[in-house]
């Protein structure tokens, strides 16, 4: 222990170990998908946080560690933004400098037992205050938040649905820190393993008693993936594909048949050769067609990406335009300032133009779906929302062909598990390259994915449910209740900190003496 403290007396050779432990918890997402590592991950950046000399210092091991897990997590961005990537990691890594100095404040030395009792929900309410200021949609959104880890995990996606993916965040780091006062600190074992009982006690109860849904009926969903269509004529090829792939659903009883992100790269009301052909698809496989246009409007300025559902008769006039746009990807934050990075990768030489709100599409009979654009099922909000308006179906149009050989297609397909779990609702989740995925409304997997290697059309029998979950009832509650929390803690530091300035012995300062005499008498 001695040989380890002298290596990290060195301040770059603590700031590299920072990075290395901060990035450790990507191991639990796919494509490793590790999930069980989620609960120890954290555990080498906790103790090397609170050996710090000082609280300053345990603050810049948060924002190294924050560093290593952004990185890691969108190591994958690295081909498109190239050393912007590292910019943006060094930006979101410092929201976790705060959460450093907490540990540090926390948990360094010996800690007493009320320190620990505050430490195992006040330092897992300062990982959701990181969470919920990185989720906002200007810096990236809720991409790799440590809950949606547990995206395979039954009982947990079972608690998803009373406090959504932020009470399984909550959990994930409230384990983290039992377990590192458990390695850490010998005194303290009976308090850490009261924290991992009353845990196991709580999220025990929460999984016995939170209500399932209620399966009710069944829907045939047809995903069309065309696979990897690249050169200078893609978008026709694409269509041709995609068109091929559909007509072999005819006489097979879809319900509805979904296309991928960016599936028709031509505006519909310029193209209407192509409005004509979506048309003759609908009337030979007896379905509607919900394809996504990624192009210039016709009928206002500016590109939008929408999804755009085609009966047999042509367009119904049902149309969803994309609301939340992926920074840098689809847009560049204030351009003004950032559209430098155009130059270092490829940014968005244009901006995107934005939806105003959510739709719910009726389709063929009584089925109400809630279509969303790529990253917008980052967002556990926007599901709800749909949940609330009564959609029975959520649909995810997605692309990920920028990053094809990289753990981006299944990060992003295992997001949908927890959006059907959150809200008791289906999802289907389809893009053009792959990955395809289908999950029941308890977030079970339904059929097999679409890989990247695939181009196929795929049929798959959906259960659908209904009735409220706790998450879509009551919303965010595990979000406030943490802000609740630290509030309560940084009241009574402070509290305690006057108590202690007032209760201070005031300093005994000698009487003056004069020239000519004693303090007592003076002139004498």
């Amino acid at each position: 222990m001695k040989t380890l403290g002298h290596w990290l007396a060195s301040p770059w050779r603590r700031s590299a170990a920072a990075v290395i432990a901060g990035a450790l918890p990507v191991l639990a997402y796919p494509a490793p998908s590790l999930w069980w590592c989620a609960y120890v991950a954290l555990v080498p950046w906790i103790l090397l946080v609170r050996s710090a000399p000082t609280g300053k210092r345990a603050a810049y091991d948060g924002w190294c560690g924050g560093f290593g897990f952004m990185l890691a997590m969108h190591h994958w961005l690295l081909p498109f933004l190239h050393v912007f990537t590292f910019v943006l990691a060094a930006l979101l890594g410092a929201l976790w400098a705060l959460w450093g100095w907490l540990v540090h404040r926390l948990l360094a030395g010996v800690p007493s037992r009320r320190r620990i009792a505050a430490a195992l929900v006040v330092l897992p309410s300062g990982w959701l205050a990181v969470e919920l200021v990185r989720s906002w949609q200007g810096l990236g959104g809720p991409w790799g938040m440590l809950g949606s880890s547990q995206w395979q995990v039954e009982p947990a996606l079972r608690l998803a649905s009373v406090g959504g993916v932020w009470l399984l965040s909550f959990l994930v780091v409230a384990v983290n820190v039992a377990i590192a006062v458990l390695v850490a600190v010998r005194q303290a074992r009976v308090p850490a393993l009261a924290g991992l009982v009353a845990t196991a006690a709580a999220t025990s109860a929460a999984w016995l008693l939170s209500p399932r849904p209620a399966v009710d009926g069944q829907v045939r969903i047809a995903v069309v993936q065309p696979g990897v269509v690249g050169g200078p004529d893609s978008g026709d090829r694409r269509f041709a594909r995609e068109e091929q792939l559909t007509r072999r659903l005819a006489g097979q009883d879809v319900d509805l048949i979904v296309w991928g992100e960016s599936s028709v790269g031509f505006d519909l009301g310029d193209r209407p050769d192509f409005a004509r052909r979506l048309a003759d698809l609908s009337r030979a496989t007896g379905a509607d067609i919900l394809v996504n246009v990624d192009a210039r409007r016709s009928d206002k300025p500016g590109i939008y990406k929408s999804s755009v559902l085609v009966g047999p008769d042509g367009l119904t006039g049902e149309r969803y335009d994309k609301m939340r746009l992926v920074p840098f990807g689809e847009y560049i934050p204030a351009r003004s300032l950032l559209g430098w990075a155009t130059s270092v990768g490829k940014a968005a030489g244009e901006d995107r133009r934005r939806g105003s709100q959510p739709v719910v599409m009726n389709v063929g009979d009584d089925l109400r779906v809630g279509p969303m654009v790529c990253f917008e099922t980052a967002f556990p909000d926007m599901t709800r929302h749909l949940t609330r308006e009564g959609v029975d179906l959520l649909i995810g149009q997605s692309s990920t062909s920028t990053f094809q050989q990289s753990w981006a297609p299944e990060q992003h397909a295992s997001l949908a598990a927890l959006r059907a779990a959150e809200t008791g609702r289906p999802m289907v989740h389809a893009t053009l390259t792959g990955v395809s995925a289908v999950y029941g409304p308890s977030g079970q997997r339904v059929g097999s994915w679409l890989g990247t290697d695939a181009s196929a059309a795929q049929i798959y029998e959906i259960p659908l449910a209904h009735g409220t979950t706790p998450y879509v009832r009551l919303g965010d509650w595990t979000v406030h209740a943490a802000m609740l929390i630290l509030a309560v803690w940084a009241a009574g530091e402070g509290a305690r900190a006057l108590r202690l300035r007032r209760s201070a012995p005031e300093p005994r300062v000698r009487p003056a003496r004069t020239v000519h005499g004693s303090p007592a008498r003076p002139g004498r």
